[in-house]
């Protein structure tokens, strides 16, 4: 299999180690789980190749130095922190951690307002640090962008431990207009929709950005669905500082996305560079908390932006009359 291959690389571990940990986990509680983490390690370390390279050469461009096996075993046992942690969060349990929070206030008057906002994050850290805002609003809601069928484990998973956020994920494995739609649907019910926007799929639009010193390929498709849908839009990043400590950070990064269709690609390209130049900041300052365990840099021809289309690989969304948010 490709290295640069993430859509068709199985979940780690598959499902029986995901309900093996989320049943140590909340049986014997978060210290014995813990403990768990380091056979984990020991797994990806040993086993896992593709991840293991992936995770060295990214090592070696955010330190800025050649990343030993050391490094790598550090970098994979953090994801499986916060993996486990999910068990935790979805379930409620935010007693057991201590999470910091920036950058609420303008998310909160959008909110407040009736507006509902999109939400983009990275594979960085821990989205289902989101949980926290439920502490201070509970009345606030969120929709998550996520592809059922290749998180079929965490799906499950999900689904046991908060039934309710799992009714409510948009299925990215949807058509291209079928997504739209609902996202439009969630963005006028006055909800947050978060999407992860830093992983293209095979044959989707995409451009690139300089990201720690090389060109990357960032997705089209969500900075068009935000053109589309006129809904400000934030970033958020969950980041994992160590223990039971998350600082979770939200950024204003448009009020509007504005993409003319005239100069589409220009746009397009200022909107990306701008996102992965923030990326890269965070990056830098939580660097063992980027989960994309695949050549991220891997050199690919990139499809074109079509003037007309929105959706995803293969998905052709259509500008048409009445196709953005209701007012």
């Amino acid at each position: 299999m490709n290295d640069a291959d993430w859509k068709h690389r199985p979940e780690g571990g598959g499902r029986a180690a995901v309900r093996l940990i989320a049943a140590i986990a909340r049986h014997g509680g978060r210290g014995i789980a813990r403990a768990c983490l380091y056979p984990i390690t020991a797994y990806f370390l040993l086993v896992r190749g593709s991840e293991r390279r992936a995770s060295r050469d990214y090592l070696r461009r955010v330190l800025g130095r050649r990343a030993g096996l050391r490094d790598v075993a550090r970098h994979i046992h953090t994801f499986a922190a916060t993996i486990l942690d999910r068990v935790f969060l979805l379930s409620g349990r935010m007693d057991l951690f201590t999470i910091h929070t920036e950058g609420t206030g303008q998310l909160l008057d959008c909110l407040d307002q009736g507006r509902g906002v999109l939400l983009f994050g990275a594979h960085l850290g821990s989205f289902d640090a989101l949980r926290a805002l439920g502490r201070q609003r509970p009345d606030l809601k969120l929709r998550v962008l996520l592809d059922r069928a290749h998180n079929a484990a965490i799906t499950e998973l999900l689904a046991e431990l908060d039934p309710g956020l799992a009714a409510g994920i948009i299925d990215a494995g949807q058509d291209g207009p079928t997504v739209v739609l609902a996202i439009r649907q969630a963005l006028d019910e006055g909800a947050m929709v978060a999407l992860l926007v830093d992983r293209t799929r095979p044959g989707e639009a995409a451009l690139p950005a300089p990201l720690l010193g090389a060109p990357a390929a960032f997705p089209a498709a969500p900075w068009l669905i935000a053109s589309v849908l006129k809904a400000p839009v934030m970033l958020a990043f969950g980041l994992y500082r160590g223990g039971n400590r998350y600082d979770l950070l939200f950024e204003p990064f448009a009020s509007t996305v504005e993409v003319p269709r005239a100069q589409r690609a220009e746009a397009l390209s200022a909107l990306v560079h701008r996102y992965a130049g923030r990326l890269e900041q965070h990056l830098r300052s939580a660097p063992w908390n980027w989960f994309n365990f695949y050549d991220f840099w891997h050199s690919q021809a990139l499809p074109p932006v079509s003037p007309d289309a929105v959706g995803g690989p293969g998905r052709g969304l259509r500008h048409r009359p009445g196709a953005g948010r209701r007012r």
